[in-house]
């Protein structure tokens, strides 16, 4: 039986923290825990605005071996974010295990230098991990404290987008479809209340003190009185058939309100506040791809431009707009910006300059005396988005993290973890011989990684990194979807949907012996579409599956979904066709004996096509029975072993498909959601949920459970 009890090191008022993933670290207590303080299995209460080097603590389960190896490397204690750290993986039951977090900590999405009730230098966080944005962090900036309050309602996956601190010194964000204000006098979350849909894209303050919120994905406009304490809520009021990004916003001095409209087509919004109305000011032949800009000047007017990059600038009075042709603005002092708004002047005349949440490091400069002090802070995350997994020709499971962007690497013989900064959003990940490649967000970009040679970070066009950057394909492929090695171990495919406000995806086939590539058009494929899904056919052949989803914030233009047969020497397509009318994607695809290939069409819908006679054999429903397919962005839904088994990742379970006959049989329902594929190593399915990876042990024959 296991002996769980707290660790103590030699000296007095340490413990072991325990985080997410299993790595160690001795943390300072204020005071020393007392029984009475200990929850269920051991746990400390959370409460919102206890000190988080307090409130976050975990006791940890010691199982007679010495943790000691755990902490000491060389007389030094290991930390969180050391390149190397020790993972603890738990058995989940029925061959099921839980590896642990991949990128243990949180990205911010707003950061800003104010103070608080005492008049002290404090730091506001807005912090974001898998579960979306759930949590605002303070910092005081002379102790480096923290005390972190949890979102006042269920984050469902959203997070900041925008956010303003007010010139009473109160800080807001939209999200979720809640709109909130947090006062960091009280300190503490003093009002929230539900709206129409869904995050803010831009958030001002007009001349009365008044906050204003205008929301993706049609319009909502939103606006809070802080000194009433009332919210009105105007719903949508400027509709597209496209999701629309509304990245700036200003309130002129008498009163209306405008917004800047993208990424299809640039617009600029007049809303005037007594009838609730909003009215387009662009005329369509004037509107082009990419987003407008709008802003307060001094003087109290709003001027914009129908499209960023241009020049000729508008005044915009009254719900109406007078082109004035060149114009220097000077915006009206707020502070307010998107997901990466960072505020550093604090009022004392101090100046943030640096805070670091994988580090946990704060450093903060006074220019008067030229002096700049560094401060260690704490906070809780539950993990960054795991992209994709693959296994790795050092025998390792890796893959790529989202906010932070962070690279991953499992090593299941020593059940350790290494964690880097990864060069953008490794998306798609795959083995070609002794490397691995990743196709990234954003730019759609190709990285090669030799793991048998040192780490140098990587930097675009610079020989000597490793991971090498290769190429990128933007603006045909800017969000990566696939990834495909060939056969031939030379050429490599990558596809994914385009750039923002754009319709129709491009494919890249790179050939590693000549270090170079073609980029295919979705005109040359299939117009107003993109790949999503691919699998190697015989004579040099390649079957693609498309969806008909546009770039994010682009217009949908085709019906449906389709495949096709690519002739990767010529780049031509030889045959496509919907062979599933109204099919929205092919969710992925895998290659099977005799020109078979097998797929998933909308998650839910298994079918075996015959690329030779080019017609589908077999198909079957397969949502009720398993539930959909998992769902990342390069989902990898299929997983082939050496020996030419294939395995299927639903969300529910694990499943084995019989090539011959077209069964799929259940090997284990999955005690975790299945959220992403999906690799083989050693006798194991690989896969994340969240921030976690896990992973299925397939017992052999004869042994035992």
């Amino acid at each position: 039986m296991r002996n769980t009890r707290t660790i103590r090191l030699a000296r007095p008022g340490w413990l072991l923290r325990r985080y997410p993933a299993g790595y160690f670290t001795p943390t300072r207590l204020e005071r020393r825990i007392q029984p009475t303080d200990l929850g269920p299995r051991g746990s400390l209460p959370a409460e919102a605005g206890v000190p988080v080097c307090w409130h976050s603590m975990r006791c940890v389960k010691y199982t007679g071996y010495i943790l000691w190896k755990l902490l000491v490397i060389g007389g030094s204690l290991l930390c969180l974010m050391s390149s190397s750290a020790v993972a603890v993986t738990e058995d989940l039951g029925n061959g099921f295990f839980d590896h642990g977090v991949a990128t243990p900590v949180s990205n911010h999405r707003g950061t800003v230098a104010t103070r608080d009730g005492q008049g002290r230098d404090v730091v506001l966080v807005w912090l974001f991990d898998h579960r979306g944005g759930y949590a605002l962090l303070m910092i005081d900036a002379q102790t480096g404290k923290s005390r972190q309050f949890p979102t006042p309602f269920p984050p469902g996956g959203d997070c900041p987008y925008a956010s303003i601190l007010s010139s009473h010194n109160r800080y807001y964000t939209h999200f979720n479809s809640y709109f909130c204000e947090f006062d960091p006098a009280k300190p503490g979350f003093t009002f929230f209340h539900k709206t129409a849909p869904q995050m803010a894209m831009s958030m001002t303050e007009d001349n009365n003190g008044v906050i204003w919120s205008v929301t993706y994905p049609q319009s909502g406009v939103v606006c809070f009185n802080p000194a009433t304490g009332q919210l009105k809520d105007y719903g949508h009021v400027y509709q597209q058939n496209w999701a629309q990004y509304q990245r700036s916003v200003a309130a002129d001095a008498t009163g209306w309100l405008y917004f800047a409209v993208g990424n299809t087509a640039s617009q600029i919004i007049a809303f005037d506040p007594t009838t609730g109305k909003g009215a387009p000011l662009v005329p369509e032949n004037e509107r082009a791809h990419g987003t407008a800009y709008v802003v307060c000047d001094l003087d109290g007017k709003v001027y914009g431009l129908a499209a960023r990059g241009r020049h000729d600038w508008l005044e915009l009075d009254h719900g109406r707009a007078r082109k004035l042709g060149d114009y220097e603005p000077r915006p009206k002092p707020i502070i307010a910006g998107s997901q990466a708004l960072f505020y550093r002047q604090f009022p004392s005349g101090k100046v943030l300059q640096t805070c670091d949440l994988v580090e946990r490091r704060l450093v903060v400069a006074d220019p008067r005396t030229k002096e700049t002090k560094e401060l260690r802070f704490d906070y809780t995350s539950e993990g960054a988005d795991i992209m994709g997994v693959a296994t790795a020709p050092d025998g390792a499971i890796c893959g790529g993290t989202a906010f932070p962007m962070r690279f991953f690497s499992y090593d299941p013989k020593t059940d350790r973890w290494a964690n880097r900064a990864a060069y953008g959003q490794w998306n798609a990940v795959a083995t070609q011989g002794d490397r691995f490649f990743v196709g990234g967000y954003t730019a759609g970009f190709l990285l090669e990684w030799n793991p048998s040679r040192p780490w140098v970070a990587t930097v675009k066009d610079k020989p000597g990194s490793n991971p090498l950057f290769l190429t990128e394909c933007a603006p045909s492929i800017y969000r990566p979807h696939r990834l495909l090695p060939y056969p031939d171990g030379r050429r490599l495919l990558l596809a994914g949907t385009p750039d923002y406000g754009l319709t129709g995806g491009g494919l890249l086939i790179w050939d590693r012996k000549t270090r170079s590539g073609a980029l295919l058009e979705h005109t040359q494929l299939l117009p107003e579409q993109s790949t999503i899904s691919l699998a190697a056919l015989p004579e040099g052949k390649a079957l693609g599956g498309t969806t008909t989803s546009p770039g994010t914030g682009g217009e949908k233009k085709a019906r449906q979904a389709e495949l096709y047969i690519l002739d990767l020497a010529s780049r031509r397509i030889e045959w496509h066709q919907a062979i599933f009318p109204g099919a929205q994607e092919y969710t992925d695809l895998c290659p099977g004996p005799k020109g078979l290939v097998f797929g998933f069409v909308d998650r839910k819908r298994f079918f075996v096509f015959d690329s030779k006679q080019r017609k589908v054999l077999h198909q079957q429903e397969t949502g009720a029975t398993f539930g959909a397919t998992t769902s990342q962005q390069s989902p990898r839904v299929f997983v082939l072993a050496p020996e030419g088994a294939i395995y299927i990742l639903f969300t529910k379970a694990i499943a084995r498909l019989d090539p011959d006959t077209f069964t799929i049989n259940l090997l284990a329902p999955s005690p975790v959601p299945i959220g992403l594929g999906g690799d083989w190593l050693d006798g194991r399915i690989y896969f994340g949920n969240g921030s976690h990876l896990y992973s299925y042990k397939l017992l052999r024959r004869n042994e035992p459970p």
